[in-house]
């Protein structure tokens, strides 16, 4: 069974959008996120679409288009958020 994303999660925002995203087939900074830790969602129940090859290059190269000399400090604030996720989750486990 799939495991829902609980919205009270820290990052879940990010989470819940980027998995509707991967499945619509959408390369949005959620989805790269989360095609960054598939394995460990879906170690966690999470249904994760197939994952972006490369995310964590084009999430950084996303976030240098954008945010420019703040991309670096962008990419490791949104990947502690993926991990604040996980950890809740995984205390949440059934």
């Amino acid at each position: 069974m799939e495991r829902v994303v609980e919205r009270d999660l820290p990052g879940a925002d990010l989470v819940g959008r980027g998995l509707e995203d991967l499945g619509a087939g959408a390369e949005t900074t959620e989805a790269l996120l989360v095609s960054i830790g598939a394995s460990r969602l879906r170690s966690l129940g999470f249904e994760v679409p197939a994952p972006i090859p490369g995310a964590e290059r084009k999430l950084y190269d996303r976030l240098a288009l954008e945010h420019g000399d703040a991309a670096h400090s962008r990419y490791n604030a949104l990947v502690r958020r993926l991990v604040s996720f996980e950890r809740a989750a995984a205390c949440m486990s059934p």
